[in-house]
């Protein structure tokens, strides 16, 4: 098993890697948590695969359990969705020493979190990630949010697991495009903090190699951006490298575009942007195209969807925005990136010119 130390504000805890550990989170459970009542948080896809096993392994270890299933989606991501959960949790009397279980990928860690977090002002929840997208970011560091009308992630709040149980044997069932997802972040550390990660991603013969090793090397970056600026109020705000575009792109397809593939896009523009402002020493946009195509991943974006002034708009509803700026994440060089505020009035020129 590998051990990731996580150190926040809010809290520590421990991201478990194991294969097969999925199986006997039972008696893992109990160990450290002793005997309450869990709801684990899944949708409908996951449940299909793991829900059922999940829980009768739990159930196994004498542990009181039952599932809560919402259909699969980011459009689920909703006030609804949870207001449906909260309801439940109410009804079956679920108190502060119980527990959520979170099972699955981003969409069902943001929303078993975010429930955690308003429920009776607070509750435990663990992660169990099924995605390799949400094992290397959304499971580790306590954001948690649903969306809006306006915008992804508008709504939200900071409520740190209590544990993370990650067992790569689940992204067996992963279509390619999902694993690809996942390496959109995998290659954004490296690109944000580790030019040996690089070179480490670059020389693998396929994603299936080392795979252990990678999931915690990128972990380990992220908890240290985490344990530096846990609220996301500086420092861990350079995690958002790609992303003010990416989620322009997700918002304006209707989500049409995966959050990874969006990611991917949202970077080589932000280091075409960083070209044509003089801001990186080197042209990155080539080596990052060409680590993208390495692991199936966009970099244009081929829908529709409108033109800058569409993307303008969506962005400026980002919550990296505030006091009329939005910062971008830029890189400077491989391994450091800069934080970058421009007017909200601009977008529309900054979209354009980082599409170009």
């Amino acid at each position: 098993m590998i051990i990731v130390p996580i150190q926040t504000a809010q809290g520590d805890y421990q991201v478990m890697i194991e294969r097969g550990i999925a199986a006997r989170l039972g008696e893992i459970v109990r160990a450290e948590f002793g005997s309450p009542r869990i709801m684990i948080f899944t949708d409908s896809t996951v449940d299909e695969l793991y829900g059922r096993t999940v829980q009768a392994g739990l159930r196994a270890a004498n542990l009181d359990v039952s599932r809560f299933v919402f259909p699969a989606g980011e459009a689920y991501k909703t006030f609804r969705t949870v207001e449906s959960a909260l309801e439940i949790l109410a009804e079956e009397r679920f108190d502060r020493g119980d527990l959520i279980l979170a099972l699955g990928g981003g969409v069902s860690g943001d929303l078993a979190g975010f429930t955690a977090s308003i429920y009776r002002r607070g509750i435990r929840f663990i992660q169990v990630p099924t995605t390799l997208l949400a094992a290397v970011d959304s499971s580790v560091g306590g954001k948690t949010a649903v969306d809006l009308p306006q915008g992804k992630n508008l709504a939200g709040t900071f409520w740190q697991p209590s544990a993370v149980y990650c067992d790569p044997d689940t992204f067996r069932t992963l279509p390619p495009q999902r694993i690809a997802d996942g390496y959109a972040e995998i290659i954004k550390h490296g690109f944000i903090a580790d030019e040996d990660y690089l070179i480490h991603l670059e020389k693998l013969p396929c994603w299936e190699d080392s795979l252990e090793t990678t999931i915690e090397r990128s972990i380990r970056i992220k908890a240290a951006f985490v344990a530096a600026d846990t609220l996301d109020r500086n420092e861990r705000r350079k995690l958002n490298f790609g992303h003010t575009f990416g989620h322009a792109i997700e918002t304006v397809t209707g989500f049409a575009v995966s959050h990874g593939a969006a990611v991917a896009i949202g970077m080589v523009m932000a280091s075409r942007l960083a070209d044509r402002l003089g801001i990186a020493e080197v042209s990155l946009t080539e080596r990052l195209e060409a680590l993208l195509r390495k692991y199936g991943l966009p970099t244009e974006f081929a829908g529709g969807g409108g033109g800058s002034e569409t993307f303008a708009r969506a962005a400026a509803n980002d919550k990296k925005s505030g006091a009329g700026k939005i910062t971008f994440v830029l890189p400077v060089r491989a391994g450091e990136v800069r934080l970058t505020p421009f007017d909200i009035a601009d977008l529309q020129k900054i979209f354009a010119l980082a599409a170009e």
